[in-house]
């Protein structure tokens, strides 16, 4: 019985184009690391549903009559009535942005804001799929890999 012959795939010229390609990505990779990408994602999460809890409230934290008129008569969700929903959204788009920015908690925030977007999706906006897989994304990135070297997390010690 004969063996039979393999062969290696060819080495990458380090000097062509693959070499030059790779040393770009390898350039990106240190530039963009995951420190950068989770403030970034953390952010840019923050800042979306903050933005949605100031639509919901006067001065700092008053509900509005139109927020609560929104979970009675858009929104619909089950199991909460639309102050109480109007009130548990307007908080919760006030804290937990406020923990994703600080980087304090950041996996609990965004595993909050996830299943905030799920609702949304589910029951509020089901045609933005695609805007909420984008958000969805972004929050998996922070629950499986935290909020990163720029977060009060990671000077504290929790993970």
């Amino acid at each position: 019985m004969t063996p039979i012959a393999t062969t290696a795939a060819p080495a990458a010229d380090a000097r062509g184009w693959r070499g030059q390609w790779n040393r770009a990505a390898d350039a990106a990779s240190r530039f963009v690391g995951d420190s950068l990408l989770a403030l970034l994602a953390r952010i840019g999460m923050a800042g979306t549903f903050f933005l949605s809890g100031r639509t919901k409230v006067e001065g700092w934290l008053s509900v509005t009559d139109n927020a609560v008129g929104l979970f009675r008569d858009e929104y619909r969700l089950p199991l909460l009535s639309p102050e109480l929903g109007a009130h548990l959204a307007a908080y919760a788009e006030h804290l937990f942005p406020l923990l994703l920015v600080l980087g304090l908690f950041t996996r609990g925030a965004a595993l909050a804001l996830l299943g905030m977007t799920a609702v949304i999706q589910v029951f509020a906006y089901p045609d933005a799929w695609a805007t909420h897989l984008t958000w969805a994304a972004l929050l998996l990135y922070l629950v499986g890999r935290g909020g990163g070297a720029l977060a009060l997390d990671r000077r504290l010690g929790i993970r």
